[in-house]
């Protein structure tokens, strides 16, 4: 009987490990970074990613690695950071700073050394992405935490059985006449042990796929990619261009948790910067075909850029190779946290 005593206990103790390692991974507590060391009262200006959101205040993950603490007040202004040039820009509030969300603050420090903020800046592509995500991790996380309470219950009745055995043990030794009936209840008592086992292990099991879909949630697979190619100094779409487009965003409606990567490219005719500006023209002209002809929502699509002359996938010193440089390259991502959870989980709600 001290066996099986033993092997509770030690099941405890392994259990208590296992949820300690299996909880959502907190940030190291790194000292509270400070934005750039500047006068108090004097502006400075922080990018970054939201990390932590609280009633007034949210924490920053800057481009060092650092981060940044910041108090929002009633005076604390929140824009867009327009990249559509054909509308005006947007206001949001407070309350639309979300966990996720890569953002621009500017503000000052007080004698203290409290930064706080007076405009902060986003795209409306990041906030429809974090948004998006939000919406998902909320109810993973409530899930989550509704585990460890069940097995925190579960460690609990636990305990109480192996109260029970340690009792019934006794009993067992100091009753002459009644050992059969002890050994019987004792186990009984051992049965529901081992029933209390099976259910922890399926809930362990339920935890590490939660988990997993947590660390997966920024990972894709690449599904389809293509590259749409354009005439010298155009950023204007041809039939073949809008053909292609077609067909990936036909492909892009058949699957789940998918995003659009688009990255648009120059060769090296005329001006470097041209060439930039010329790029990111022809990148929003494949957001602005897609969105408008196969509605295409915004939020699956991750922020276009021009890369301009860099990345060139052939020789800028032949005619041909010039032409293969002058492109958009448009990938469609699938997100594997999303397409796990949906084969996990019976009833297909994310």
């Amino acid at each position: 009987m001290r066996t099986v005593t033993q092997r509770l206990w030690m099941f405890a103790f392994t259990m208590l490990v296992t949820l300690t390692l299996t909880a959502p991974i907190a940030v190291p507590s790194a000292p509270a970074a400070t934005p750039p060391q500047v006068s108090s009262g004097q502006e400075t200006t922080v990018t970054g990613v939201i990390t932590k959101r609280e009633a007034d205040t949210l924490t920053l993950m800057d481009e060092r690695g650092q981060e940044v603490k910041v108090t929002l007040t009633s005076e604390t202004a929140v824009k867009e950071k327009k990249i559509n040039p054909f509308r005006s820009g947007r206001n949001y509030a407070t309350t639309n700073l979300l966990r996720g969300l890569n953002v621009e603050v500017k503000g000052r420090k007080d004698a203290t050394g409290n930064f706080f903020a007076e405009r902060i800046k986003l795209t409306d592509v990041d906030y429809r992405m974090a948004k998006s995500v939000e919406s998902r991790v909320t109810p993973v996380e409530g899930e989550l935490k509704e585990t460890q309470g069940r097995v925190a219950q579960t460690e609990q009745n636990q305990q109480r059985l192996s109260g029970q055995v340690e009792e019934l043990s006794a009993v067992s030794n100091s009753a002459k006449g009644g050992a059969k009936a002890a050994q019987e209840t004792a186990d009984a008592a051992i049965a529901g042990v081992n029933a209390a086992n099976e259910r922890i292990a399926k809930v362990d099991t339920r935890v590490n796929t939660v988990d997993t879909r947590i660390s997966s949630l920024d990972d894709f697979d690449v599904k389809n990619s293509q590259m749409v190619n354009f005439k010298i100094g155009s950023a204007a779409l041809s039939k073949e261009a809008k053909e292609m487009l077609d067909k990936i965003a036909e492909e892009a409606k058949t699957e789940k948790g998918y995003v659009i990567e688009i990255a648009g490219f120059a060769s090296a005719d005329g001006p470097e910067d041209v060439n930039r500006r010329l790029s990111q023209m022809r990148a929003d002209a494949v957001v602005r075909y897609l969105a408008e002809n196969h509605n295409v929502p915004l939020r699956r699509i991750v922020t276009p850029f021009g890369y301009g002359e860099s990345q060139p996938v052939a020789d800028n010193k032949t005619r041909d190779g010039r032409k293969q440089n002058r492109r958009v390259e448009v990938k469609i991502l699938v997100n594997k946290g999303l397409l796990e959870g949906q084969s996990s989980t019976p009833t297909g709600n994310e």
